[in-house]
This record gives C-alpha cells, sequence and structure tokens, in this order.
C-alpha cells in the first residue's frame, strides 16, 4: 500500500514539474528543409537564397577570427598572413630553390582563397592550372573539359577560363553539396576518387561520418604534382598506395614520393636533390589511428559543430579551430571546463612545437653538411660515395617528416602521438646523416667544425620583393626550453 502511494505521489510530481515547465521552455530546434538548387549552380547567393543561415555563416569565413585564443597560428586574427620562414628560419633553409622558400604564409578564411593564391610570390603557382584544384568551384569542370592541358598551362591561362565574377570564388557550396538534396559529395572525383581506389575504399559504401571527413580529405590533405621531362606539370595524386583505410602512414608517403621520379618538384638549392613536397596532410595525420578517429569523430564534427541560428539546428559554416569557437565542439563530448580543455591542447602543442624545432633545426644542419661535401668534391676531394648515399637516405626520410609536421595545420592535435612519432624519427634520422657526412668529410681530410653555421640570415632575408627581415628575436622558440 506504502509503495502503490509513493508511487502516485511521484507521478503527481512529475505532472506538475512538467506543467510548470512547459510555459518557460525553449523554442523547439527546427532542421533546416531541403530545397533544389538548379544544375551547376556556383554562385553560393544562390544557395543563399534557400540556405540564408549557412550561407551568411560561410561568408564569415572571411572575416579575421577572433583573437587571443590560439597559441599557435594567430595571422588570422587580424586578417594577417604570418609568414612561416621568418617563424622558423630553418624552414627558409630547407625550402631554398623554389618559391615556397621565397614566400611561405599562413592562409586566411575560404573565402580568401584565390585571393590569397594571387597575393603571394608567383613562383608559388608555377605548377600550372594544377594550383586551381583546389581553390575553385570550376576545377572539376575545367579538368574534364580541358583534361591534360588543366594540368599543364599556365595557371593564369586557366584561370581566365573560369567566369569573370567567379575568378576570385574559393571554395563553396556546389564542392561539398549535392545540389538536389544537400547530401554530401566528392566532387574531386579526379584526386580523392582515384586516392580512394588506391587503398580500396569503395565510394559508394561511404557513410555519411565517412563524408563528413571526406568532404575536407578532398583539399586538406598532401598531394604531390607529377612532372613531364619539361618539367610541365601532368596531375596531381594523392600518395597514398601502400596505405588503408585509417592507416594512411607517414612511411607510405615517403615511399610513394620518393619512388615516383616525375613527382620531383624542385630542386634544394642547399644540397642540390630533386624533391617533392608535403602540404597540409591535417586527414592522413587525423585518420591514422588518432584518438578522436578511433572514437567516430570527424572532421566536422570539431570545425562545423551544430549550432542553433533562431529556431534552426545548422552546422556551423564559420569553419575554423574549435580554439576560436569557445571549445563548444569539444563540450559536445567532454564535461571538463574551457579553461581544462584549453590548457590540455596547448600541452600537446608545445610538445609538438619543441619536437618539431629541434628535428627542424637538425635536419638543416644535415643539409648544409651535404652542402660542404658537394663543395669539396667540387675542389677535388674524395668523398665516400657509400657514406654519402647513405646519409642521403636517411636526411630524405628526414625531411619529409620535418615538411610533414610543418605543413599540417594542427601543430600536432589532430594525433598527438603520432606527431611525437613523426618528429622523434625524423630527428633520429637527421643525426644518423650528420654522422655519416662528418665521417665522410672527416675521411676526405676536411676539419669540420662541432658547430655549423646554418647562415639562417642568408636565407630569411634575400627572399626578394616579398622578403620579411629576419631578427632572432622574433623567431619561435623551443617551448619547452629550460622545463
Amino acid at each position: 500500500m506504502k509503495t502503490k502511494m509513493v508511487k502516485r505521489w511521484a507521478a503527481v510530481v512529475l505532472v506538475a514539474v512538467v506543467a510548470a515547465g512547459f510555459g518557460c521552455a525553449p523554442k523547439k530546434t527546427e532542421p533546416v528543409k531541403v530545397s533544389e538548387i538548379a544544375d551547376g549552380e556556383v554562385e553560393p547567393a544562390q544557395w543563399g537564397k534557400v540556405y540564408p543561415e549557412e550561407y551568411e555563416l560561410w561568408k564569415k569565413t572571411g572575416e579575421p577570427t577572433p583573437h587571443g585564443l590560439s597559441k599557435y597560428k594567430k595571422g588570422n586574427d587580424r586578417g594577417e598572413r604570418l609568414d612561416k620562414l621568418d617563424e622558423f628560419p630553418f624552414l627558409a633553409l630547407l625550402y631554398n630553390g623554389w618559391a615556397m622558400g621565397a614566400e611561405y604564409t599562413e592562409p586566411r578564411g575560404h573565402l580568401h582563397m584565390i585571393e590569397d593564391q594571387l597575393a603571394i610570390d608567383p613562383g608559388r603557382y608555377k605548377a600550372g592550372g594544377t594550383c586551381l584544384t583546389c581553390k575553385t568551384p570550376y576545377a572539376p569542370a575545367l579538368q574534364q573539359r580541358l583534361g591534360k592541358t588543366y594540368f599543364a598551362n599556365p595557371y593564369q591561362e586557366v584561370r581566365a577560363q573560369i567566369p569573370k565574377d567567379h575568378q576570385t570564388l574559393g571554395v563553396s557550396c556546389i564542392d561539398c553539396h549535392n545540389n538536389k538534396d544537400m547530401s554530401l559529395r566528392i566532387s574531386r572525383g579526379f584526386t580523392l576518387g582515384k586516392a580512394l581506389e588506391r587503398i580500396g575504399k569503395d565510394e559508394s559504401k561511404l557513410t555519411q561520418q565517412d563524408m563528413r571527413s571526406l568532404v575536407c580529405a578532398q583539399c586538406h590533405v598532401t598531394y604531390s604534382i607529377t612532372k613531364d621531362a619539361n618539367m610541365k606539370s601532368t596531375g596531381v595524386f594523392f600518395p597514398w598506395q601502400g596505405s588503408s583505410w585509417g592507416h594512411i602512414t607517414i612511411e607510405n608517403i615517403i615511399k610513394e614520393l620518393r619512388n615516383n621520379p616525375p613527382s620531383g618538384e624542385w630542386t634544394q638549392s642547399v644540397t642540390g636533390f630533386k624533391m617533392a613536397f608535403i602540404r597540409h596532410p591535417e586527414f592522413e595525420l587525423f585518420s591514422n589511428n588518432s584518438v578522436h578517429w578511433q572514437a567516430g569523430v570527424a572532421c566536422s564534427d570539431c570545425h562545423m559543430p551544430y549550432i542553433k541560428v533562431g529556431t534552426h539546428k545548422v552546422s556551423d559554416h564559420r569553419i575554423m579551430s574549435p580554439l576560436k569557437n569557445g571549445l563548444k565542439a569539444c563540450q559536445q563530448c567532454h564535461a571538463e571546463s574551457p579553461e581544462w580543455l584549453r590548457n590540455q591542447i596547448f600541452t600537446i602543442q608545445d610538445r609538438t612545437m619543441s619536437q618539431f624545432i629541434r628535428a627542424g633545426y637538425a635536419t638543416a644542419t644535415a643539409a648544409k653538411l651535404f652542402e660542404m661535401a658537394n663543395k669539396a668534391e667540387a675542389a677535388g676531394r674524395q668523398i665516400d660515395k657509400n657514406l654519402y648515399a647513405e646519409a642521403k637516405d636517411h636526411y630524405e626520410e628526414a625531411f619529409y617528416r620535418v615538411v610533414f609536421i610543418g605543413a599540417e595545420n594542427s601543430t600536432g592535435f589532430h594525433n598527438p602521438t603520432e606527431a611525437l612519432r613523426i618528429l622523434g624519427d625524423a630527428a633520429s634520422h637527421a643525426g644518423k646523416a650528420e654522422a655519416l657526412l662528418r665521417q665522410a668529410l672527416t675521411k676526405a681530410g676536411m676539419n669540420v667544425p662541432a658547430k655549423i653555421d646554418l647562415e639562417l640570415a642568408k636565407y630569411v632575408n634575400n627572399r626578394g620583393a616579398k622578403k620579411l627581415m629576419f631578427k632572432p628575436e622574433n623567431e619561435i622558440k623551443d617551448p619547452l626550453a629550460g622545463h
């Protein structure tokens, strides 16, 4: 009898609470209604007539991000474009010999993609129409219509074939969405589509969560530009051969780059070596067995979290770091305070940056020893070919690992353990290259100083009109030095 009375009173109280709260309950969030967009419609404003909330958020990618919330990648806080070669002068040494060694600026938001490209040293888009592949929504149509000449023809010549009012339009709605039902789509079949085939991933079996990462992976990946005998671009490929879904490794990426002679894009002036390059490999690092990847998190979960705009629940199309957005994305899963989460992120990034700086300088030291060996041989000294070849092997392994983490935009956060492993291996390879070169130079009768002068000011300051004068006090220091 007593139990029945308790249950009855509990039911009464529950009804009373619900009734009392009903009048002040927040309005129910409504999903955005899906409407069809005309076939081939590229203009974002036309999509914005149907999806005004998403359109207004997308336009904000053209604005500076909130100031003072991140420790690294600060340039976009004020709409500035900081130059990595001033921050990390060892990169100016390593990249000397091509346009990346003249200017390596941080990009702004998606709205400015082509504008930023037009503002940099023209050598940066010397590869031709290839350089538009991730920058314009017209890239798929241009590649299909022009075929191989899309890659080989001069950049400005290919860009001129874009409708005049869209020649500075960056990535927009049509790049990621199907116009019929707003489903996510892979528009870059000629790059990402082929890469998925190489790792045995069936595009027809991709889940919605897979797609919420892969629309980003159309561009936030590394790629190589293949060249013909005349150094004309012949295509773009993602060096994923030998890897698998969820396990695209730095080892296989390097193997692909080094075993594909046509992918040698430039000649490093310090060493004289023909090199490839690694660019913004966010997807590769994140998807390689990271904690968040294993938990089923997609790129969009963190960089485009769902937010409420009026009575609508929409994905935040002002794509940016969670650090810039009050860590709202993180708090969907983590119960800790924003301050605690921010400190965890900074700790991870500090450790990564410390290892990056150490590995970078070690690799730059090896590069200068190659320069010394090359000059010695030119002067008639006999450099042991076996020692030289072994040192070169270790040097290239170190170089590509340093470039990988330097180009990846999370400062290690996308996969902390893997980032530290890669940089640890980079430092190890660089150390082995240095030891072998010292042995070869000593064997040739050379006196090798204990500390190698990297001549950093020479590489940073002699960069033409775009140079930013190198001042050691402006260089990013090892964040863990003295700890």
